[in-house]
């Protein structure tokens, strides 16, 4: 109840607010106007001081023309005395200093609310407001349809009247109108907006036009926007284009009619590239291309999707773009040959991504894929006669491979019939006819990107316009050919498909060998290497084809490492990259299946597909790293390295794995796959630590870093808590050779190995802390090792005696004279640390534990043993490590 006088009061209180902030920015602006004047007159008196006196001494001097110098009063007479120099170089007249300009004021915050701010809000209700009084008029049934058309048109001309009215009272008096604040450009703005409103409203809410009326109309006002731009500026061009595009969503319909709206948006797509064309606004193309594509997505996810609108839609506005934004093309503007211009390439690509969105949307409709097979062609045909859309290429080879991927997806084994025989997979019957329409789709890009990319070479002074060429002619057919081996024979060993790959890598060949013989061009170098790479790729996708599917790991390695040998042989940037780009699929390619061949992994330990799946990639990384580390060290090279390192530590991980769950990949984790893994883990962490010392490489750096961490969190969760023998029902084995020796003695002595390598090169706290982790692993294996003496394989049965207890204290004793005795030898203060570490533990366990669970003779042997030890250990300190110098005696001399 109390809801309305608050939210009154904090009205009045925001109001009152916002007025402060008014007066206090328009003070802050005063003050600054002020200090800006005061700076300017202060410069202008630096400017104008009178000059020393010395200069105004000489100033006043009569001329050498008019009196004689006399002589100095030592001078003989004979000789006559030259005259100073000073006399002969008159000064140059002082001229008076203008003052410079003022600084030009800043505008503060009332300046550009008043100025500024209201014109732009004002435009955009007048147009608003348009809008929403027809809508009003539609929802109240106030007048009918004619009248709201006949208000809509005089209210559009009033607008139009108004602008151009302001337009010559300011002409005519002389006063500069803002920039970015033009009021006639807005209100003639707001008028174009509300006409096209108008007449589209006319023609597709109420058909009062027919077709060809309503695009006479809409073309009259498109042109009247676009003279009218041309008087008013770019703030009526960006205001009548974001009207424009938005007069359908304010004035809608419940039917949508979507043939009347597409020949609408391609009227207004060639006013706004028209004005762009002409005054050269590439904001103005950029924001028609955004605002056309977005409205392709309408009624892409309904039911009633309409195919022939939404695709004469992206041809229209492709067809435009060709004419009017591309670089060099028809009527596009003029630019340097060699040269690849933005928004050229990205207008026909963002056009080529609306056709694919119009065929995943359609399910692969007959009329959908037609669309995009000739706005792809003419894509091909405009980047070959405009160099400066060359940049479309790469979408369009993008959109290519997504539309075959995403028909690949789809497959249903009903739709395809794979003939018997002794060859299965040659020449698939289809079951439907899109089937036959996607392959000869492929068959028209694949040899299309090919072959243009192969004769596109040597026809520019550009070296960037070449490689994009044979880039695409290269990537495309590879992934094309992927696309229709996962469609047709679902990655399944296919022997034609082995040929066809054979057939790209021997087409490929022959173009590296014919341009290896070519003289020197701009581009030539990369786009040979890119070809031989093309050749490399067919080839491994041939092996992958004809051998089982878990190949396909070992291919695409293969060719990571056949890729950096090439980039050692010839230095090209873009080969260190592609070999990384490889080594990034073959990563991808586990990640979505970590067994490689799935249930055929085999069950043989260590020699399984494991074995061959992890471990050829991981040599092939491991060279090919070897290779780009030659060069550089660079991206490329740390991307490689970093491969490596993953897969031998995949390698060793899965192969713990399988050996522990007997090739049951998705078994519960157990005790022995836990030690040794951390055993793993800890052996590869001390070999990158040796190893980076030599090739001071960050990723060997980080990758010996992440093991260790991943050997402690294993020790500490798995080892430690979850298998922990102490905690579980777990058998341990034999008395000496069991699974505590592996689980935890191991790692034990692995981890002061790591600690050794790792003391003076990383920082004490990283090394104490491994040596810590030591200790404590050490300990524990000697505290089970007893338990497993008095217990048998299960550690959890039974009850502890007192002899037990003993034995453990006796046990920790042991050890840490054994550590003391070591540090000693080797002088380490580390082990004598760890000796006083451990004898504290033990003394605590007397003194905590002993005292009240032992009894009798245990009892008494237990602080008896710990007292002669304690003794001892002083014994040596004072003795040997630390023994005190006796002074000499002082000797007292007689008097």
């Amino acid at each position: 109840m109390f809801d309305a006088p608050f939210d009154d009061l904090a009205m009045i209180i925001a109001i009152v607010a916002f007025l402060i902030a008014i007066k206090a920015s328009s003070q802050a602006a005063e003050l600054r106007r002020r200090l800006n004047t005061l700076e300017g007159m202060l410069y202008a008196q630096r400017q104008v001081q009178p000059p020393p006196v010395q200069d105004q001494v000489q100033e006043q001097a009569p001329s050498p023309a008019t009196t004689a110098p006399e002589p100095p009063p030592l001078a003989p007479e004979s000789e006559p005395t030259p005259a100073p120099v000073a006399d002969h170089m008159a000064p140059p007249p002082l001229e008076p200093s203008s003052p410079p300009p003022l600084p030009a004021r800043e505008p503060g915050f009332e300046e550009r609310l008043g100025t500024r701010w209201v014109v732009w809000i004002g435009g955009l209700a007048l147009a608003l407001g348009g809008f929403f009084m027809v809508r009003y008029s539609i929802e109240a049934g106030l007048v009918g349809p004619g009248v709201r058309v006949f208000l809509g048109g005089v209210f559009a001309l009033a607008l139009l009247g108004a602008g151009e009215w302001t337009r010559r009272k300011e002409s005519i008096s002389t006063i500069q109108a803002l920039p970015i604040a033009n009021i006639p450009a807005i209100l003639t703005a707001a008028g174009t907006a509300v006409a096209f409103a108008t007449v589209y409203a006319a023609y597709a809410l109420y058909g009062f036009l027919v077709p060809a009326t309503a695009f006479v109309l809409l073309g009259l006002v498109a042109l009247g926007t676009l003279a009218a731009a041309l008087l008013h500026g770019p703030a009526l061009a960006g205001l009548g284009v974001v009207g424009a595009f938005a007069t359908p969503v304010l004035v809608s319909s419940d039917k949508p009619d979507y043939w009347a709206l597409y020949i609408y948006l391609a009227i207004v797509t060639a006013a706004s590239f028209g004005l762009a064309r002409i005054r050269l606004w590439r904001w103005l193309a950029v924001t028609t291309i955004v605002f056309a594509v977005l409205w392709i997505f309408p009624g892409l996810d309904t039911g009633e999707f309409q195919v022939a609108p939404h695709a004469f839609h992206a041809i229209a506005g492709f067809v435009l773009a060709t004419l009017l934004v591309v670089c060099g093309f028809m009527f596009g503007p003029t630019i340097e040959d060699g040269q690849i211009e933005p928004v050229s390439s990205s207008a026909l690509g963002a056009y080529l991504f609306g056709a694919m969105l119009i065929v995943l949307s359609s399910a692969h409709a007959d009329l959908a894929l037609i669309a995009f097979t000739l706005l792809v062609g003419a894509t091909l045909f405009i980047a070959w006669r405009a160099e400066a859309a060359a940049g479309a290429l790469g979408a369009a080879a993008a959109t290519v491979f997504i539309v075959f991927a995403e028909w690949a997806v789809r497959a249903n084994p009903d739709m395809l019939v794979l003939p018997g025989g002794p060859m299965p997979g040659i020449g698939p019957t289809a079951t439907d006819s899109a089937v036959t329409l996607h392959l000869v789709m492929a068959a028209l890009f694949a040899v299309g990107f090919g072959i243009a990319g192969f004769f596109a070479q040597g026809r520019s002074n550009s070296a960037i316009i070449p490689v994009v060429w044979s880039a695409a002619g290269v990537a495309t057919p590879i992934a094309i050919v992927v696309a229709l081996y996962a469609r047709i024979a679902h990655l399944d060993r296919s022997i034609p498909f082995a040929i066809l790959a054979v057939l790209l890598a021997a087409a490929f060949g022959a173009a590296t060998e014919t341009l290896t013989r070519r003289e020197t061009r701009p581009g030539l170098a990369i786009s040979t290497a890119l070809f031989a790479t093309g050749t490399l790729s067919a080839l491994a996708l041939a092996l992958t084809f004809a051998l089982e599917k878990g190949w396909l790991t070992i291919a695409l390695a293969l060719m990571s490492l056949g890729t950096a040998w090439i980039a050692m042989q010839r230095p090209i940037p873009f080969l260190r990259w592609l070999a990384a780009i490889f080594a990034g699929l073959v990563t991808a390619r586990i990640g979505y299946d970590p067994r490689i061949v799935g249930d055929a992994v085999g069950a043989t330990p260590i020699f399984n597909w494991l074995l061959w799946g992890y471990g050829l990639p991981s040599a092939s990384f491991w060279a090919a790293s070897m290779f780009l580390r030659r060069r550089s060290d660079d991206a490329p090279l740390r991307m490689v390295e970093a491969a490596a390192i993953l897969f031998t530590a995949l390698l060793a991980f899965m192969e713990v794995r399988h050996l522990a769950t007997g090739g049951d990949m998705i078994a519960a984790p157990s005790l022995l796959e836990a030690g040794l893994q951390v055993c793993v883990a800890l052996a590869m962490a001390i070999g990158l630590e040796r190893l980076r010392l030599r090739s001071r490489s960050i990723v060997h750096n980080v990758g010996a870093a992440v093991l260790t961490a991943i050997a402690g969190f294993i020790s500490l969760f798995g080892l430690l808590f979850l298998e922990n023998p102490l905690l579980w029902r777990i058998d341990v084995g034999g008395a000496v050779f069991n699974l505590l020796l592996l689980c935890y003695a191991l790692p034990a002595v692995l981890m002061l190995l790591l600690a050794h390598a790792v003391v003076g090169e990383r920082g004490k706290v990283y090394a104490n802390t491994i040596a810590g982790a030591a200790l404590l692993f050490a300990l524990s294996y000697l505290t089970l090792e007893i338990r497993r003496f008095y217990h048998g394989p299960f550690l959890t049965s039974g009850e502890t005696t007192g002899a037990e207890q003993y034995t453990y204290s006796i046990g920790w004793l042991a050890f840490g004279v054994v550590l003391l005795g070591i540090g000693i030898l080797v002088n380490s203060e580390r082990a004598r640390l760890a000796s006083a570490v451990v004898i504290a533990l033990t003394i605590l366990k007397a003194f905590v534990i002993d005292m009240s669970t032992l009894t009798g003779v245990y009892r008494a042997l237990s602080f008896m043993c710990l007292g002669i030890v304690l003794v001892a250990i002083g014994w040596l300190y004072q003795r040997i490590l630390f023994r005190r110098q006796v002074p000499p005696p002082v000797q007292q001399t007689s008097m």
